[in-house]
């Protein structure tokens, strides 16, 4: 039963409560409600989830498009994938690494998903010049072998950032110049102020349809959003 008939169901069980005894309808009514919502917990947790969901909803109105749109090479997965997840991320944040393998078995599991990855450069004072030089990996089309690389450095600072640009397999000089490009930087304050818009504080943030999701939540959490969001 979904939560609309469970509602309506119990609505009319008031009415018929009060209609037999009218001279304590109020009392006798919340009598109702309250036995019906311990009897049924769980439709307090779908009345939260859809509430949720409409904020969620509210929140994305006029952007959600935009934020679905890739800088120019940032994506993982298919490029050309039906089915979006956006996922927010900073080089330094641990909670962004541990999510790696979430990521991968998604990726796995659904060839025509694509991971829009936009650059949150929040926690370090390193975060931007890896996010900066992500972006320039992005267009030589070598994102992900970058994102990989300055992942699996375990740290962020300079002389990691400068080694993933290597074994990613950049053009280096070409690369420092895009990193340092207005284009990139309006991107990156782009993806701040997005983010803040839409009520994410830290990463790494995800956003599957209308769904907005907050943390490493793991890979169960993930797949069922991926999988709301293509309609399945």
């Amino acid at each position: 039963m979904g939560i609309g008939t469970k509602i309506a169901a119990t609505v009319a069980g008031i009415a018929l409560v009060g209609a037999g005894a009218w001279f304590g309808g109020p009392v006798i009514a919340g009598r109702v409600i309250h036995d019906y919502l311990v009897t049924n917990p769980e439709v307090l947790t779908e009345a939260m989830d859809a509430l949720q969901r409409k904020q969620s909803k509210a929140q994305l109105a006029g952007v959600k498009q935009s934020v679905e749109t890739p800088f120019p090479g940032a994506v993982l997965g298919n490029p050309n994938g039906s089915v979006t997840l956006v996922e927010f991320t900073d080089y330094a944040c641990g909670y962004c690494r541990r999510s790696l393998p979430d990521v991968a078995q998604l990726l796995a599991k659904n060839p025509n998903l694509r991971i829009v990855v936009r650059e949150l450069p929040i926690i370090s004072p390193h975060s931007p010049d890896a996010a900066r030089m992500a972006l320039a990996a992005a267009e030589q089309g070598k994102y992900a072998q970058f994102h990989d690389a300055m992942f699996a450095a375990g740290q962020v600072d300079p002389e990691a950032i400068e080694a993933a640009g290597k074994q990613a397999g950049l053009d280096m000089d070409r690369a420092r110049k895009v990193a340092a490009s207005q284009v990139v930087a309006q991107e990156l304050s782009r993806n701040l102020d997005v983010a803040g818009r839409l009520g994410f504080s830290g990463t790494p943030s995800w956003i599957a349809g209308d769904r907005l999701i907050s943390g490493a939540v793991g890979f169960d959490q993930l797949s069922q959003a991926v999988s709301e969001a293509s309609g399945g």
